[in-house]
């Protein structure tokens, strides 16, 4: 059984920058690793993903590249969101998430065929 726990959410202004963090516990290998967000009466919708496996490919909405990345340490069973140039438009509640299935991490329809979520953690970037 896959469980992630995030952390490193919090206020911060346009521009700015935070890490988020998310511990995981259970064999994660060969699992597409996910980071979405659900900002308020808002659908919730894709960040990043990545690979736990191979070269570790890596997927982000175009909304985020260059500015967002995903990464993950199996040694310290941890998968990362560096959040570079912050938006006011990326406050959100953001989820990690795991999916047992499946090489390239394209997620659908904001997440519904991740099968493992964490509880989440709030973003919020003032203008």
């Amino acid at each position: 059984q896959v469980q992630l726990v995030e952390s490193g959410g919090g206020s911060v202004q346009a521009g700015g920058s935070l890490r988020l963090s998310c511990v995981t516990s259970g064999n994660t290998r060969d699992h597409c690793m996910g980071w979405f967000r659900q900002a308020p009466g808002a659908e919730r919708e894709g960040v990043a993903a990545i690979y736990n496996g191979g070269i570790g490919s890596t997927y982000y909405a175009d909304s985020v590249k260059g500015r967002f990345t995903v990464s993950l340490d199996n040694a310290k069973n941890t998968l990362y969101l560096q959040m570079n140039s912050l938006k006011p438009e990326d406050s959100a509640i953001y989820y990690c998430a795991a999916r047992a299935w499946g090489t390239l991490c394209i997620w659908d329809e904001g997440g519904k065929d991740f099968g493992y979520w964490g509880q989440g953690t709030q973003v919020t970037v003032s203008s």
